[in-house]
């Protein structure tokens, strides 16, 4: 229902998104036929849901106008403050992310879903995003790389402003300092853990309070441990940010 879209879009345990973007990336849907099916962008009085539905597919438009307006954004940072960001880029700790076994439940159910079915939630995308880039300090490149190889709505400007605006690197990106916890993140959009333990098949005996507490006395043998400590990776990546920032 596009009445609910503002605030069911965001958990990725229910059908809450359009799936528009698969038809959209194919030709089979365009930008106009979506807008007149709702009759949006008109003086009728619309729910919250309709406007924040409208307002996301003028979101993608404005992704396709960044990538014509400044092409230089598929091979470098929109912001040049962090151009030149001294990413990690641990091949153990991406290699770990790719596969969903970093030990963070809604990361690694995210991937997992990406591997599985060539889609991915659009709040989860953003937070492994996140991940990727703030906790493993792993160049914004390689995981816009990587999504394209995996996702069947896979597009260029798209992908690249999603991934420059998770890094804080792009245009009306979110500030660097905004650095997601997975944890809670976790437990806001999944609080029932419905949607980990649908591609986590580890944490299926859990309990949702355990899986968003997880620690060495309840975490179940087969899952494994996280190999970043999050509360310290947020200061390195605070660091590697702030290091850029002053000497713009």
């Amino acid at each position: 229902d596009i009445d609910d879209f503002e605030t069911a879009r965001d958990v990725p345990s229910v059908d809450g998104t359009s799936r528009f973007s698969i038809f959209l990336k194919n030709g089979s849907l365009t930008i106009a036929q979506a807008i007149a099916a709702y009759d949006l962008g008109t003086e009728r009085k619309q729910s919250s849901g309709e406007q924040k539905f409208f307002s996301e597919l003028i979101w993608r438009e404005f992704g396709y106008y960044i990538l014509s307006k400044h092409p230089r954004v598929e091979t470098e940072a929109f912001d040049h403050r962090f151009q030149n960001i001294t990413w990690t880029n641990n091949e153990k700790w991406f290699d770990a992310w790719k596969k969903g076994q970093t030990g963070y439940p809604i990361v690694d159910a995210g991937m997992r879903q990406l591997n599985t079915t060539g889609w991915m939630h659009n709040r989860v995308r953003m937070i492994v995003a996140s991940f990727l880039t703030k906790d493993l300090h792993v160049n914004w490149q390689l995981g816009e790389q990587y999504f394209m190889e995996k996702l069947i709505d896979g597009d260029l400007a798209l992908n690249n402003m999603g991934w420059q605006w998770a890094a804080s690197t792009g245009c009306d990106a979110q500030p660097y300092f905004r650095i997601f916890n997975p944890a809670l993140q976790g437990k806001k959009f999944d609080p029932d853990a419905k949607y980990i333990k649908e591609f986590i098949p580890e944490l299926r005996s859990a309990t949702a309070k355990e899986i968003h507490n997880l620690n060495d006395k309840n975490r179940p043998r087969a899952y494994t441990r996280p190999i970043v400590d999050h509360n310290e990776e947020r200061f390195v990546a605070l660091a590697l940010y702030k290091a850029k920032a002053k000497k713009s």
